[in-house]
C-alpha cells in the first residue's frame, strides 16, 4: 500500500479509522467495478490515519484489498504543481518490474467529476511502517540491517534507467540544483506568513555553491524526493522493503540530493520531526551517517571523499525544501485542507529546520565531513 509515511502510527500496515471526510462510495464503484477486478457493490471503505499531503483511503470487497490516493480538496486551494496525483501513478507503472519495489497500480481516475478530485488506486501491501527512526519494535542488533535495506533501494533506484522506462519526459536532465532551489523558494514565498531570516539568507547562499558538476544530464536518475524510513513498507518480520510509498516529490534529479534528504534523520531531533540525532545511535543500534553514506557509494560505485568533501551543500539544499514543505503544510492546515491534526506544530518547525541548514552552509553545525570523521 502507497501512501504517506505520516499517516499511520507504527504496527500494521492496515490501521484505519472512520473519518469526516467521506467518498462517494457510489460513485466510486461505478468507475471503478468495469476498471478494477473484485469491486462490485459490496466495497467498504475507510479513511486512513492523518498524512500530511495525499490523503489515502482502504478499500475492501471480499478478499481484495486496494489503496485509493486522492488529491485533497478542494483543489482550487492547491500551489501550483502540489499534490500530483497523475505524477505519482505514472513512476508507480514505470518501476513496475525493476528491483524497486512499488504496490501495483490498478486504475488512474483524472476525471474530478466522479469523485471530486483525481485519484488512483493500487494493491494494498502487507506489511510494517516504522514512525519512530530509532525502531524501538525491532531488537537493536537488527536495526542496522533495516536501514541498509533502504539504502540499497535506494541505490537500486537511482540506477534504474529512466529513458528504457519511458520516463525521458519526466522531468528535465539537467540544471536540477538551479531548479530545486527555485522550486521551494518560490513554495516558500507563497506559503510563508512571516519571513525566516535562516531562508532568506539560503536562497542567496545555496545558487553560488552548487558543486561543480552537479547540474550536468551526466548524474541525472530517478530521485524519490521523501525518501525516509517512514516511506518504506518493511516485510512483516525481516529487513526487507517491500514497498516504496509516496511518490509525489519524484521527479528527474540528482542522487545525492535524494541521498543528503534520507539523511536529513541524523540532523532532526527525535519528536516531531522524528530524527534520531540527539539519540546516542551505537547504544541504540543505529548506523553513523558515515556508514550509511559509505554503504551507498559502495552500492553506486562513487568516490566517497568526494561525496562527502560536497555533503554540506547538499544537506543545507535539503533542509532548506524540507523548511519550505513545512511552511506548505502550514498553509494547508490555515486552508483548512490538511490531513492530519497535528499539521500546525510540524508547521511551526520549519524555522527550526531552516535555521540548521545556514548553520551548515556556514560550518557552524556538524555536516559529515572527511575532516569531522577522522576526528
Amino acid at each position: 500500500m502507497a501512501t504517506h509515511l505520516t499517516e499511520r502510527d507504527n504496527g500494521p500496515a492496515h490501521s484505519t479509522t472512520a473519518s469526516p471526510h467521506t467518498l462517494n462510495v457510489p460513485a466510486l464503484v461505478q468507475w471503478l467495478s468495469p476498471r478494477v477486478a473484485g469491486v462490485d457493490h459490496r466495497l467498504q471503505v475507510q479513511r486512513m490515519d492523518g498524512g500530511q499531503s495525499n490523503p489515502s483511503w482502504l478499500l475492501t470487497c471480499a478478499d481484495h484489498a486496494w489503496v485509493l490516493r486522492a488529491k485533497p480538496a478542494p483543489v482550487a486551494s492547491l500551489l501550483p504543481s502540489a499534490h500530483a496525483i497523475e505524477r505519482e501513478c505514472r513512476v508507480l507503472q514505470s518501476l513496475q518490474g525493476t528491483a524497486v519495489p512499488v504496490p501495483t497500480v490498478r486504475a488512474l481516475c483524472e476525471d474530478e467529476s466522479v469523485i471530486g478530485v483525481a485519484f488512483y488506486v493500487m494493491d494494498f501491501v502487507q506489511g510494517r511502517i516504522f514512525r519512530d527512526a530509532t525502531l524501538p519494535e525491532v531488537p537493536a542488533p537488527e536495526r542496522a540491517s533495516y536501514f541498509m535495506a533502504a539504502n540499497r533501494v535506494l541505490a537500486d533506484l537511482h540506477a534504474v534507467d529512466w529513458r528504457a522506462r519511458g520516463l525521458a519526459d519526466f522531468g528535465r536532465h539537467d540544471s536540477y540544483c538551479q531548479r530545486l532551489i527555485r522550486r521551494w523558494s518560490q513554495q516558500y514565498r507563497a506559503t510563508c506568513q512571516t519571513t525566516v531570516p535562516a531562508m532568506e539568507h539560503l536562497m542567496a547562499w545555496l545558487p553560488n555553491h552548487i558543486p561543480a558538476g552537479a547540474d550536468t544530464p551526466d548524474h541525472t536518475c530517478i530521485t524519490h524526493g521523501d525518501f525516509r524510513l517512514e516511506n518504506l513498507m518493511f516485510h512483516p518480520t525481516r529487513p526487507e522493503v517491500v514497498a516504496v510509498l509516496d511518490w509525489e516529490l519524484s521527479t528527474l534529479g540528482h542522487p545525492l540530493s535524494d541521498l543528503a534528504y534520507n539523511c536529513l534523520a541524523w540532523h532532526m531531533p527525535s519528536g516531531i520531526l522524528r530524527g534520531h540525532g540527539d539519540q546516542r545511535l551505537a547504544a541504540l543500534g543505529l548506523p553513523s551517517e558515515h556508514a550509511y553514506v559509505a554503504r551507498y557509494c559502495e552500492h553506486t560505485g562513487l568516490d566517497t571523499a568526494q561525496v562527502l568533501k560536497d555533503w554540506p551543500f547538499y544537506l543545507a539544499l535539503n533542509l532548506f525544501r524540507l523548511s519550505a514543505i513545512l511552511q506548505g503544510i502550514g498553509h494547508r492546515q490555515r486552508e483548512g485542507t490538511a490531513s492530519n491534526p497535528t499539521a500546525a506544530d510540524i508547521a511551526a518547525m520549519a524555522p527550526a529546520v531552516a535555521n540548521r541548514g545556514w548553520a551548515i552552509a556556514q560550518g557552524q553545525a556538524t555536516a559529515l565531513t572527511p575532516h569531522a570523521l577522522a576526528a
